[in-house]
């Protein structure tokens, strides 16, 4: 019985290690098949995200080439609109000077045009008041030129007028002098004057105060500087805008310079 007992515990248990090998072969073969099933889809998957990928990345260089001509492309209008752009702006300019120019000169024309209508009426008015009064165009500029030659002459007789009162005031001032007539010359209440140059050595001026301001030999003239008096001075040399004189003794307050102001002594009444 020991034997067969013994017999019997070997026999099961090699069937055992039988069956728990079996049982190992199995397990590994079909965790080897679970694996190679994991490992096929992972592998699947691999594929199909590279082939997504692939795909994405062919998809997208193309794209990107479309892109590149679709950006030359633009470049190239973009550069023919601004070309066209610039072409425009100075057709643009052209025609706006021009049209300035056209403004300007249709101003200009309308300007001349009321000018001109203006002159006409003012012609046909005026040849109608020649009419009215009975005088002919050539009547009146014969009349216009006799008026403006009565005018001329009167000037000049004006002139001669003034030299000859002047020659007078020089013959009736030298007149007294000769017959030692002591009144004081008279000289324009007016007339004033300025010293520009002074002889201190020789005691004489020169004034900016002439003839035709109304000097005369011998008169008196009073210096003064900032309204106080400085000397007196008497006509010596008359010339036509300037003078020379002499100071006075005992009228020589102060030295006479240069800007000093210079008033008559004795004015006309």
């Amino acid at each position: 019985m020991t034997r067969l007992a013994a017999s019997f515990n070997q026999s099961d248990i090699a069937m055992l290690m039988r069956i728990s090998l079996i049982v190992a072969i199995l397990a590994a073969v079909a965790i080897g098949v679970l694996n190679f099933v994991l490992v096929k889809q992972k592998v699947d998957t691999l594929v199909t995200d590279r082939n997504f990928q692939r795909d994405g990345r062919i998809a997208a260089e193309g794209e990107r080439d479309q892109l590149k001509v679709d950006l030359a492309k633009t470049e190239k209008d973009l550069k023919a609109t601004q070309e066209t752009l610039a072409a425009t702006s100075a057709q643009r300019d052209a025609a706006v000077a021009e049209a300035e120019a056209q403004i300007k000169r249709a101003t200009e024309l309308q300007t001349r045009l009321t000018d001109t209508t203006r002159e006409r009426d003012d012609a046909q008015a005026y040849l109608q008041r020649y009419k009215v009064i009975g005088y002919e165009p050539e009547q009146v500029a014969t009349l216009a030129k006799r008026i403006t030659d009565l005018q001329t002459a009167m000037e000049v007789t004006t002139v001669e007028k003034r030299i000859l009162q002047r020659n007078l005031e020089k013959t009736t001032t030298e007149l007294r002098r000769l017959l030692g007539d002591d009144a004081p010359v008279p000289l324009p209440a007016t007339a004033s004057g300025k010293v520009i140059v002074v002889d201190p050595k020789w005691e004489f001026v020169v004034l900016n105060f002439g003839e035709e301001q109304g000097a005369k030999k011998d008169g008196e003239l009073l210096v003064s500087r900032n309204g106080r008096l400085v000397a007196k001075l008497v006509l010596r040399g008359i010339e036509k805008d300037r003078s020379i004189a002499n100071v006075m003794a005992g009228w020589k307050i102060g030295e006479v310079a240069e800007g000093d102001v210079v008033i008559p002594a004795h004015p006309e009444s």
